[in-house]
């Protein structure tokens, strides 16, 4: 990464590992906005290790107050009302991180990201695991991992997908991908050079960047 440490060496070992992940997807100085940023977590880490002008969305009252109570600039509002109202390349890097699959309409969503931003990074549980699939044939009941943590009657998740149906998304709204990790149970980078059935088989939850073919 041109010499520069990495999210990796510098964040604390608490921090979520998705984030690690993400942190270093975002260009050192740039603009992001984090869409359902939670507790502000990721953009502490960059804005404090990444030196990159943060914003962030989130729905909870309660996440907003302790964003702002941290010091980020944060405002309370929904992925799916709000990124309408944002202009065209207003950010570098627009940001959804395990919040996809809580949204009513991802495509649009995602749409809407690759509008506002160059580029737009993604996470989400893989529901295409292995331990998914084990569990749904040999339970025949929904699954809990550690990615996925809700009971089917309490879960925010409505719309979850694999990361072979996440690369066809990305293929329908003309996007490309420009890098991808899949991570593992232990939150290591799945180490297979092979097609997405491998990651859909064995991560656990995955991060895209993704830009529009139009970006420069």
């Amino acid at each position: 990464m041109n010499g520069e440490a990495s999210a990796y060496e510098i964040a604390p070992s608490s921090a979520r590992v998705d984030l690690l992940v993400l942190a270093d997807m975002v260009e050192r100085g740039s603009r992001a906005l984090d869409v359902g940023c939670g507790d502000g977590s990721l953009l502490k880490i960059l804005a404090e290790q990444r030196d990159v002008d943060c914003r962030g969305i989130e729905l909870s009252q309660a996440g907003v107050n302790e964003c702002v109570a941290k010091g980020l600039s944060v405002v309370q509002g929904d992925a799916d009302a709000d990124l309408v109202d944002y202009p065209d390349d207003a950010f570098d890097f627009v940001i959804l991180s395990q919040t996809l699959q809580a949204t009513r309409r991802p495509r649009e969503v995602l749409q809407h990201m690759l509008r506002i931003g160059r580029r737009a990074i993604v996470s989400f549980p893989n529901f295409g695991h292995w331990r998914v699939r084990a569990q749904l044939m040999f339970t025949g009941r929904m699954p809990r991992t550690r990615t996925l943590g809700y009971c089917w009657y309490d879960t925010p998740n409505i719309h979850l997908c694999t990361i072979e149906d996440f690369v066809d998304l990305v293929h329908e709204i003309d996007a490309r991908i420009e890098r991808a990790a899949a991570l593992d149970r232990s939150g290591a980078k799945v180490r297979v050079n092979a097609p997405w059935w491998a990651w859909n088989l064995f991560g656990e939850q995955a991060v895209f960047l993704l830009r529009r073919k139009d970006a420069i």
